[in-house]
Order: C-alpha cells, then sequence, then structure tokens
C-alpha cells in the first residue's frame, strides 16, 4: 500500500465541515468535504478508503490548501493520476490540486508543524461573485491599530477567551506563529499561523479585534482580554464565509501543546 497525501481547494459554502458526519441531522448523514472525498476515493478503488485531514473546518468554512492523505491499495498508480481521476469524481467545489507519495508513517493531522488560515474582510462593495469569500464589513479599520492589538499573539498563549462553547480540546495552550492585517485593495486581510487552533479560534479572534478596533479600544484593552480566558469577554464571532485554510506546513518546529 502506498501513503499519498492529497492537497485540496474547496468551498465550503454547502458544506457541514469537513469531518464526515454519519448521525448528524436526524440520524442522516450530512454533506462534508471528507464525506466526498471518501465517495470519490471508493468509486475508484471499489473499496472504502480512509482519509485523514490534516485538521477540520467548520461549515462554511473554506480551504485554499488542506491536507489529506490515504493509503492507496494500488502501488502502481503515477502520482499525478491521483489528481485527474479524483477530479474527474469530485463535484466542482472541491479539487485535488495536487498528490504525491509520502513515507508510511506520514499523517496529515499528526506531522503537521503549523496550519495557516487567512480571514478575507471587503470594505467597499464586493463582486456578486465574491460575496460567498467575504465578510462585507462596509467601513475601512485601521490597520496600524489592529496590529498593534494583535502583535500579543505570538508564542505559547492560553487562547481560552477564544474558544468556542463545546470545544472539547484537552488544553486551550497554542503556539502562535504570527498574525497580522494587511490591505489588499479594499480587502482587509488576517493572517495568522498556529501550530493547531481552537474550535471557531479564528474566527472569535478576528471579530473580537474588528469590535474592538471600531470602539476606539487600546491594545492594552485587547490583550487584557486574551488574558482573561473569559470567552463572555471576546467580542462577535465573525462569520465562516471569510475564512481560508491557506496552508498546512510539515517542515517546521513541531510543538504539540
Amino acid at each position: 500500500m502506498t501513503n499519498i497525501l492529497l492537497t485540496l481547494s474547496y468551498d465550503g459554502t454547502d458544506f457541514c465541515g469537513w469531518q464526515r458526519q454519519d448521525r448528524a441531522a436526524g440520524g442522516n448523514p450530512v454533506r462534508t468535504v471528507q464525506g466526498e472525498l471518501e465517495g470519490a476515493l471508493e468509486k475508484m478503488f471499489r473499496t472504502r478508503i480512509n482519509l485523514y485531514g490534516s485538521g477540520r473546518t467548520d461549515s462554511g468554512v473554506h480551504a485554499h490548501a488542506q491536507a489529506a492523505n490515504f493509503f492507496s491499495p494500488s502501488d502502481s498508480i503515477p502520482e499525478e493520476n491521483y489528481i485527474r481521476a479524483l477530479n474527474g469524481l469530485l463535484p466542482p467545489d472541491v479539487r485535488v490540486m495536487d498528490a504525491k507519495k509520502v513515507p508510511e508513517d506520514f499523517n496529515s493531522r499528526l506531522s503537521a508543524t503549523s496550519r495557516a488560515y487567512r480571514y478575507f474582510m471587503h470594505t467597499s462593495f464586493p463582486e456578486a461573485r465574491d460575496m460567498r469569500y467575504v465578510w462585507r464589513i462596509k467601513r475601512r479599520p485601521d490597520v496600524e491599530v489592529l496590529n498593534k492589538m494583535c502583535s500579543c499573539l505570538s508564542g505559547e498563549i492560553d487562547c481560552a477567551t477564544f474558544a468556542a462553547a463545546g470545544d472539547q480540546s484537552l488544553s486551550t495552550h497554542r503556539y502562535i506563529e504570527k498574525a497580522g492585517f494587511r490591505y489588499e485593495g479594499d480587502i482587509l486581510v488576517f493572517e495568522i499561523e498556529a501550530n493547531a487552533f481552537l474550535w471557531k479560534m479564528v474566527r472569535s479572534i478576528t471579530g473580537t479585534l474588528i469590535q474592538m478596533e471600531q470602539k476606539g479600544q487600546t491594545p492594552e484593552d485587547f490583550r487584557n482580554v486574551l488574558e482573561s480566558r473569559d470567552r463572555k469577554l471576546a467580542g462577535m464571532t465573525a462569520p465562516p464565509t471569510g475564512l481560508f485554510l491557506w496552508e498546512v506546513k510539515f517542515d517546521g518546529v513541531r510543538r504539540h501543546k
């Protein structure tokens, strides 16, 4: 058997997240990215194939480059053939962008050293084609203030403030490699990279920072909210539309906290 790593792009709008949910809505399966991919693999090989993702994305969240691996029952298929074959079996809102052979002990989740997310906010009037992929905030926040606020998002941090109710992580500590805002024309981009994330953590941080900047609060105010470990002190959770899992890295420092 050959271990194959896939790089995936998907529009999360019509999915109930990444993870397969066989008993979700009234005991019936719901549409998920993992479910679609495993269904395509089963058609390809005529047997059940388990797919291992680098992490879960929530309902409505997109991916520019999700990583997932599986063990192929065939050792003779060229890597590039997986791209063509699977894209021919998948719906148009999921695409395989790359496929390559990896060592037998490679696991997309356990081997990942960091994940990077980007959140896109439109400050003017987005085109119709972009509405599924941005949060329209109808104003132009001060990027200098936002970056001063999120300057404390670095290193080993207890992120309990930004964990959604129901998060089942054993620890709320995460190691944040970087976090910052920039403008690309009328689009404000927030990028954050960490070893892992709590449930809805990126959306919670994004919404809190945007709200606090709008209210004229200070970087010290944001630090106090972060250090409070109290979700009630955080701001709104930004909608899923603007969020993309942008990159999964496997060549950094392993920080499993």
